[in-house]
């Protein structure tokens, strides 16, 4: 499947977006506030969002909501209606654009969209070409039980099992490791 700049762009936004929401209220919201949201919008190089506020701030939340949607489903149907749902609410606006450096590349949301239509029509898209691929079960969750951080598996085989695998996989490998060795030692 072939992966284009921008629609990198739009995943890695979009799964950092997932994992800023608490989990079973055990963690922090990643985007309490607006100075959260402004700093999320400037890590992902969000272009053309103005001044950001509360309303930008609820909308964004919502947004999150259904992409977590997308991956807590195994159902296409699912995923398309929530995706559906997404890019149409957004008022998704293609167009060519070569902005700050990059070559030609397509944006979904219209000229002065706020950070919530932006998200959901950029992001929403590239889900979309996912789906339509028939590669949605790349959109995962991590595997270590005490993590469940969401990830997007672009490797070859589709055999990525954590988030990160110098994390959550080297610590999971390391604790079964031990616990051979611990009744091989009997």
């Amino acid at each position: 499947m072939l992966i284009t700049h921008d629609t990198r762009c739009a995943l890695d936004a979009m799964v950092d977006l997932v994992n800023t929401a608490p989990e079973d209220h055990t963690t922090d919201d990643g985007l309490a506030d607006i100075a959260s949201l402004a700093d999320f919008v400037r890590k992902h190089e969000i272009s053309d969002v103005g001044e950001l506020s509360e309303y930008d701030l609820a909308a964004v939340h919502k947004v999150r909501a259904k992409f977590a949607g997308v991956f807590a489903t195994g159902d296409p149907r699912i995923a398309a209606a929530l995706i559906n749902e997404l890019v149409a609410t957004a008022g998704t606006t293609p167009r060519l654009t070569d902005h700050d450096g990059y070559d030609w590349h397509v944006h979904y949301f219209a000229p002065g969209a706020s950070v919530a239509d932006h998200l959901a029509a950029d992001c929403g898209m590239a889900l979309a070409f996912f789906v339509v691929a028939g590669e949605q079960e790349r959109l995962r969750r991590c595997e270590a039980p005490d993590c469940r951080r969401a990830f997007v598996d672009l490797s070859r085989n589709r055999s990525r099992r954590y988030c990160d695998s110098r994390t959550c996989g080297n610590r999971l490998h390391v604790a079964a490791y031990r616990a051979r060795r611990k009744e091989a030692a009997g």
